[in-house]
C-alpha cells in the first residue's frame, strides 16, 4: 500500500485546521466587544450589589452581604418607582401595541400617498430628542398646547399636564406611547408583509368582511411578531427614564414620577455621597423583574400557540 508522504499529511491539517478556525478569526472582535462591555459590566454589577459601604471612588468596602437589597426594598422611594413603573407598563404596552397593529395593518395597504404616511409614522425615530421635547412641551403647554385645545373643542377643562401631578403621569404615558410607536410599527409591518396573500384570497372568496378577516386571519398569523413586539417594548418600558427630561427635566413636578432606572440614576450620580451598592442593588432587583416578566410572556406564547 502506497504512503503519503509525511509533508503532504501536516499541509493537509494544517489546511484543514486553518479552514475549521476561520469562523473563529470572525468571531473574536465580536466576542471581545461583548466581554468586555456586556458581560463584565453584568458580573460587576452582581458582585457590587453585596458590597456593603462600597466606595466607588476608592473600590473599599466593609464587608459582603445583604444590607444594599434590605435598603433598597424598604425604601418607600424604591416602592413608588416600582409602582410608577409598573403602572407605565400596564398602560403603555397594550394601547401601542393595539395602536401599531391598526396603524400598520392601514400602512400595509395598497392606498394613495402610503409612503408619505410611513415617513409621517416612521419620522420620530430619526429626530432629535431635544427637537422633539421641545415639540411636546409647547403641545403640553397649558395655555396654547394642542391638546388642551382639542380638549376644549369638547367642552372639557383644559389640563395642566406639566406643572401638577396629576396630569404628569397621563403626559408621561401620551409620549411614551408617541415614543415606541415607529420601532413597534416597523416590526409589525414586516410581519405582515410576510403574510401569504392567498389567506386573504381565500377569505373573500368566502365572503369574509375587512373586520371578520382582520380579526380571523390577520390577528392569528401575526401574532409571533406582536409577542416580539410585547417583549421588546415591555423591556424598554420598565427602563422607562429618557421620557422624563423632554417634558419634567426630572422625576415630575413634585418628585412624583420615580421610575426604576430613574431611582438608580439618583443613587449614583445625584445622591451625595454615591450610593453605588444601593444602585447596584436596584439595578439587579430590576432585571430579576424584567426577567420575570419576560419569560411569562414566552410561556403564554407557547401555550397560545398549542
Amino acid at each position: 500500500m502506497k504512503q503519503v508522504p509525511s509533508k503532504s499529511v501536516s499541509r493537509f491539517s494544517l489546511e484543514k485546521l486553518k479552514n475549521k478556525s476561520e469562523w473563529l478569526i470572525y468571531l473574536v472582535p465580536f466576542a471581545v466587544g461583548v466581554i468586555i462591555f456586556t458581560l463584565y459590566p453584568i458580573i460587576n454589577v452582581f458582585l457590587t450589589s453585596f458590597k456593603e459601604n462600597f466606595n466607588y471612588m476608592t473600590k473599599e468596602f466593609s464587608g459582603w452581604g445583604l444590607g444594599n437589597y434590605t435598603y433598597v426594598l424598604q425604601d418607600p422611594y424604591f416602592h413608588q418607582a416600582l409602582k410608577n413603573t409598573f403602572f407605565y407598563v400596564f398602560i403603555v404596552i397594550p394601547i401601542s401595541t393595539c395602536l401599531a397593529v391598526l396603524i400598520a395593518t392601514l400602512l400595509n395597504q395598497k392606498i394613495k400617498f402610503s409612503g408619505l404616511f410611513q415617513t409621517a409614522y416612521f419620522l420620530p425615530m430619526v429626530t432629535s430628542t431635544i427637537a422633539v421635547g421641545l415639540a411636546w412641551r409647547f403641545m403640553f403647554n397649558y395655555k396654547s398646547g394642542v391638546f388642551n385645545y382639542f380638549l376644549g373643542l369638547f367642552g372639557i377643562d383644559a389640563i395642566n399636564w406639566l406643572q401638577v401631578t396629576t396630569g404628569n403621569f397621563p403626559a408621561l404615558c401620551i409620549y411614551g406611547i408617541w415614543a415606541i410607536l415607529p420601532f413597534t410599527i416597523i416590526l409589525l409591518l414586516s410581519g405582515l408583509q410576510n403574510i401569504d396573500p392567498m389567506y386573504y384570497t381565500a377569505a373573500k372568496v368566502d365572503g369574509a368582511g375587512p373586520i371578520r378577516i382582520f380579526f380571523k386571519i390577520t390577528v392569528p398569523l401575526l401574532m409571533p411578531t406582536i409577542f416580539l413586539v410585547m417583549i421588546v417594548n415591555t423591556i424598554s418600558c420598565f427602563k422607562v427614564f429618557n421620557e422624563l427630561f423632554p417634558l419634567f427635566s426630572g422625576p415630575g413636578v413634585a418628585n412624583n414620577l420615580y421610575t426604576a432606572v430613574y431611582y438608580i440614576y439618583y443613587q449614583f450620580r445625584i445622591q451625595i455621597p454615591s450610593r453605588y451598592g444601593y444602585a447596584t442593588a436596584a439595578a439587579v432587583i430590576l432585571f430579576g423583574i424584567i426577567f420575570v416578566f419576560t419569560m411569562l410572556q414566552r410561556i403564554i406564547e407557547k401555550k397560545l400557540k398549542n
